[in-house]
């Protein structure tokens, strides 16, 4: 395995490693065959329905791996699924769930779709993807998602068959005998075929495909991205792109020997690629506890737990998860463990301190987009941590910050703030979203990928996140656009203007907060506004948490609302609150925006004040602060 700790490093592995030598697999088929004859009996993957220490589970070796994905992608070809055709999985983790995913992609094109979404978003997905095959639930105690489903089903005329997983299987004792009798019914009825996906794949050859392997460069994955929209953007994804970000994950992470737990979801691409492929190209061990992951019951209360169980060396997170996982103390023997990797939003700098003192190991916070095929950059897990930044740049990865000027467009200097553009084999230049339209001005120079990042570049070469030119809003990875709150609480007649924004949140980095200009001579109340939103946004996690009416909302020369003196006041607020719960006295004077850190709280004393309580308190959020000079 290769490893860097510096630029030097990256440089030095990516002259020694060309395309050639590489040596990468032709298709999905291929890649997971090579894991199977390098690894066959050792353990690929494994799963707990529940998160209990020494509860029942299952593992894969690579082997049997291998034949249920063989016999997946029979089954899928079997009900018409072709290389340019769809199956999409609405599932949460499970044994299943993997299969499904390879044997999609060996098939055909293998579409995940987020089970948390609502049914009328989950049936624009189908159709936009024209999704032929759909894997999902069989009606379960405590879940709706069969019946969420069957609606959105019903409402995308293009799918011809319904693959249903049965989780009693995971069961044990007399939990296996009752869940059938007292299963919920499903009333809603579409023309889709239903058919069992364990009886149906069990018909099928495990020991070699049924048609001929495709291994031309192909699309081979469609992900959505957020969905909070009428019709989310779907990217596509190349076996090319699939397989680099294993490769990068074996070159320069993971081992044979390594054990990953990793309790993130797989409609998710930093479970799938930068874990999952990274797992196939390695050879490592990767462990998926409970069926919703972080969500599953008493999993933050037990984590410790398996890691110790399952003796991990790596723990796959993200900064909401982590600062759950903060609050419980380290009660099991985790010596195994040698890191944790963290993405999806900013890491404050507290959360990564309170790890490390807990632990005794760091996090390697690194940066990917959808659009990407994931993986981007990352911090040297062997080298310096530039804590705040997303590391340097993977191999055969070319990041370049572009801005404008009079003279047009330009690569931006060290340290100069601009446009985070990517170019690399998980990039599909021209081509990255199922609607060409959505593709119009997406590239620069027909090469780069415009991220709607803003960032820059230190004299290191290590990358800095400082704001979003798409204004997204990212509440503990989930994406949500704020148009979603805006048209809503726009329907109210009092309302006439609104600008929704994240505010700072030690747990979720970002929760949505929607300040609102009236029209004249209108009035409403907060709590009337608030029951408004709760009833108009179907998404839960877009409802905002706070509301404010202002006489004017700022806004700028053409009359657009202006965003930036709005997160200066959310900041403004969220920060004084916490301070002064914190009964330390001090308060935020002003934001300033920060070339090279975006926005910085200053802060000014009203008494005596301890400055190491200050960076604990304020050290949760992933904003800057500093003393007023």
């Amino acid at each position: 395995m290769g490893s860097f700790t510096s630029r030097t490093d990256l440089t030095t592995l990516t002259a020694e490693m060309t395309i050639d030598q590489r040596g990468l697999a032709r298709s999905m088929f291929e890649y997971l065959s090579r894991a199977r004859d390098a690894h066959g009996a050792r353990p690929a993957t494994s799963f707990q329905l529940l998160s209990t220490p020494g509860s029942k589970f299952e593992t894969l070796t690579w082997h049997d791996l291998h034949c249920q994905v063989t016999q997946a992608a029979n089954l899928f070809r079997s009900l018409g699924i072709g290389e340019t055709d769809v199956v999409a999985y609405i599932l949460p983790n499970s044994m299943e769930t993997i299969v499904t995913l390879l044997g999609g992609a060996v098939a055909g094109i293998v579409s995940p779709v987020n089970p948390l979404l609502e049914a009328s978003q989950i049936s624009a997905i189908l159709r936009e993807t024209k999704a032929k095959v759909v894997v999902t639930l069989k009606a379960f105690p405590k879940t709706d998602l069969p019946q969420k489903v069957a609606e959105a089903v019903k409402q995308a005329p293009g799918v011809q068959t319904v693959l249903e997983v049965d989780l009693v299987r995971y069961l044990g004792g007399l939990k296996r005998v009752i869940v059938p009798l007292v299963r919920p019914k499903n009333p809603v009825s579409h023309a889709a075929q239903v058919l069992n996906f364990q009886t149906e794949m069990a018909r099928q050859p495990s020991d070699k495909l049924t048609f001929d392997d495709v291994t031309t460069d192909r699309v081979a994955a469609y992900f959505h991205t957020g969905g909070t929209t009428g019709m989310p953007k779907v990217a596509q994804h190349r076996v090319s792109g699939m397989v680099y970000n294993g490769w990068l994950g074996a070159q320069l992470l993971f081992t044979k020997n390594d054990v990953v737990m990793c309790p993130l979801p797989l409609f998710h691409v930093f479970a799938v690629y930068p874990i999952l492929m990274s797992m196939i190209a390695s050879g490592a061990h990767v462990v998926f506890p409970t069926p919703q992951g972080y969500r599953g019951e008493g999993v933050f209360d037990n984590l410790w737990k398996l890691i110790a169980q399952w003796k991990s060396t790596y723990l796959v997170t993200v900064p909401t998860a982590l600062s759950a996982l903060m609050q419980r103390p380290v009660d099991a023997d985790i010596s195994t463990l040698r890191g944790a990797f963290s993405g999806s939003s900013p890491l404050p700098l507290e959360l990564f301190k309170r790890f490390e003192n807990a632990t005794g190991v760091q996090i390697v916070e690194g940066y990917g987009l959808t659009e990407c095929t994931c993986l981007v950059s990352v911090n040297p897990p062997n080298g310096n941590k530039k804590i705040g930044s997303v590391g340097l740049p993977f191999p055969y990865t070319d990041v370049k910050i572009l801005t404008s000027d009079a003279n047009g467009e330009r690569e931006c200097a060290l340290d100069e703030v601009g446009e985070i553009c990517v170019s690399s084999p998980g990039v599909f230049a021209g081509h990255t979203y199922t609607e060409a339209p959505k593709n119009q001005g997406l590239f620069a120079n027909g090469t780069h990928l415009r991220t709607g990042d803003l960032g820059r570049i230190d004299v290191d070469g290590y990358l800095y996140i400082t704001g979003r030119a798409k204004d997204l809003i990212i509440r503990g990875g989930h994406n949500i656009d704020p148009a979603t709150i805006e048209e809503a609480l726009m329907g109210h007649p009092a309302v006439a203007f609104v600008g929704a924004i994240g505010q700072p949140d030690a747990h979720a980095g970002e929760l949505p907060c929607a300040y609102v200009e009236l029209n004249r001579d209108a009035s409403t109340t907060i709590d009337t506004l608030m029951s408004y939103a709760a009833e108009h946004i179907h998404e839960r996690a877009a409802q905002p948490k706070y509301i404010e009416i202002l006489g004017e909302l700022p806004k700028t020369a053409v009359g657009k609302v202006f965003k930036p003196d709005l997160r200066r006041m959310a900041i403004t607020r969220v920060y004084n609150a916490a301070l002064d719960g914190a009964g330390i006295q001090a308060k935020v004077v002003v934001v300033i925006e920060d070339k090279k850190r975006g926005l910085v709280a200053k802060l000014a004393k009203s008494g005596v004040v301890d400055d190491a309580a200050v960076a604990t308190v304020l050290g949760q959020f992933a904003q800057g602060w500093e003393w007023e000079s």
